[in-house]
């Protein structure tokens, strides 16, 4: 196999592409002939040893991807030689082959593309999670999603509407917004040419948001938070905005509002049987057309580096995803 070896978490610059004999399933596991891998802020965050979940070195980043098993490990009985599938390995996609447990694959039908499968266990099954699960969204309610278009943001404007969910959708460029009013949001706000209080205000009649998903953090938690209507659940997802926001703990008393953390990969591993019906349903919905991973473009696997430095750019809209020539 090759991949892009991480002998030093210190960041991106320190990935090398080098040749590694083929990793051998152990029990439970598959290895996967990666076809696709797709990019996620843990990914970036993994390289600088910033993510919770630290693999020793050297190891080849890359937490989501998807291809063909290629061998099975002691115990395997639901996955076969030749079957498709999109995998959570938690790392080893950006490279040919990578070790995935049998339990965090999905088997894929022969129509779904593998740049689809790289792009949607971890995006759609965390949000699928945060609001159903732990955030309790039911139709009818008022969601606010912020980040709209990138990869998770772009999932819950979509499950939100399959939730039956009148959908806002907040971006940092007109274009985001537009693009967020395709995959189905009802209303929109870009919150870098309008005050995000006062358009919540305006938008839910002063009212607020039920459901707020939050994969930005930084300075747009607090506003945001201040906003929520009564008994309403804010859905802690992520900081890809940079500082990890600190709210004042008289907010969500004052709105008998939740403060919710949503650790998806913990209840994967925690709540397996949970988490095998939230695949098959999420596979159902994408059979009959309600879900669709957004890409963004997809990049030669021996461009990681600038697939990298393009989502530091914060201009990717929806996922970006690797895939592996010839």
């Amino acid at each position: 196999m090759h991949g892009w070896f991480c002998p030093n978490p210190t960041g991106v610059d320190t990935l090398e592409w080098r040749e590694a004999p083929d990793p051998q399933p152990g029990p439970g596991q598959v290895r996967v002939r990666v076809h696709a891998a797709s990019l996620n802020f843990p990914d970036l965050l993994i390289v600088e040893n910033k993510y919770q979940f630290k693999p020793e070195p050297p190891f080849v980043p890359g937490s989501e991807f998807a291809g063909v098993v290629e061998a099975v490990g002691e115990g395997v009985t639901t996955l076969k030689v030749g079957q498709r599938v999109a995998a959570l390995g938690g790392h080893g996609g950006f490279g040919t082959h990578a070790l995935a447990m049998e339990g965090k694959c999905v088997a894929l039908p022969d129509d779904f593309p593998f740049v689809d499968g790289a792009a949607f266990v971890m995006t759609y099954g965390t949000t699928q999670h945060a609001l159903f699960d732990r955030g309790r969204l039911q139709a009818g309610e008022t969601l606010l999603v912020l980040g709209a278009v990138g990869g998770v943001g772009s999932a819950a404007v979509q499950l939100g509407k399959v939730a039956g969910a009148k959908v806002i959708a907040a971006a940092s460029t007109d274009e985001k917004c537009a693009i967020a009013k395709q995959l189905g949001a009802d209303e929109t706000i870009n919150y870098s040419t309008e005050d995000l209080r006062e358009a919540l205000k305006r938008l839910t009649g002063g009212k607020g948001p039920d459901v707020i998903y939050d994969p930005v953090g930084d300075k747009f938690a607090e506003p945001a938070f201040r906003s929520i209507a009564w008994r309403g659940r804010y859905l802690v997802i992520g900081f890809a905005g940079g500082d990890i926001p600190k709210l004042p703990l008289n907010l969500p008393l004052l709105k008998s509002a939740d403060i919710v953390g949503v650790f998806w990969g913990e209840y994967a591993r925690r709540e397996p049987e949970a988490y095998a019906k939230d695949k098959a349903e999420l596979l159902q919905w994408y059979k009959e057309g309600k879900i669709k991973p957004l890409i963004d473009q997809t990049m030669p696997m021996h461009k990681l580096h600038d697939a990298y430095a393009y989502m530091a750019s914060r201009g990717v809209k929806g996922k970006l995803v690797l895939v592996n020539e010839g």
